[in-house]
């Protein structure tokens, strides 16, 4: 299974250096989805992702619409993840699914409305409570990524630390 994980117009550098970690860690795909709120050269993003980015996917996209064409929702397992999901991000069958598209949107406003709206049945949330606005993005992404692996039993990944052998 190949798993894309899609930033749409991220502003935190530090969030998108751990994205891109956990990407690397996974084989997952990063796509970057413009404008950026920072230059993916600045030092803060490359000390996040440290010595991963030579051990990363990355594909870049001019804008959010461009990406849209190129990947589009109807044709592909794309999941829209936001605070106002109509699902558990454990709820859909990822394990039967040859490509994932997890969407995440930016720190300060989430997805695009108007998307959400349009694809509301592939809309996805983290349960939390009530009274907090939404969890940091890398951890957000970290807890669906990981949840797509363990649904596929990790498939691909290491299972058992080669420092017990």
């Amino acid at each position: 299974m190949k798993l894309n994980i899609v930033l749409v117009e991220p502003e935190i550098p530090q969030n998108t250096g751990n994205i891109a970690r956990t990407c690397a860690a996974t084989g997952a795909k990063l796509h970057l989805v413009y404008p950026l709120g920072f230059s993916i050269s600045e030092k803060a993003v490359k000390r996040a992702g440290l010595d991963y980015w030579d051990k990363l996917e990355i594909e870049e996209h001019t804008s959010f619409k461009e990406f849209l064409r190129k990947y589009k929702p109807e044709e592909n397992d794309m999941y829209f993840v936001t605070t106002k999901g109509k699902h558990v991000y454990s709820e859909p069958d990822y394990k039967n699914m040859k490509e994932v598209f997890l969407l995440f949107g930016k720190e300060t406003k989430g997805l695009p409305e108007d998307i959400l709206q349009k694809y509301i049945d592939k809309t996805i949330r983290i349960p939390m409570r009530k009274t907090l606005r939404s969890l940091n993005l890398s951890n957000s992404v970290s807890i669906v990524a990981y949840d797509v692996f363990r649904q596929a039993n990790f498939d691909g990944l290491e299972e058992i630390s080669k420092y017990f052998d």
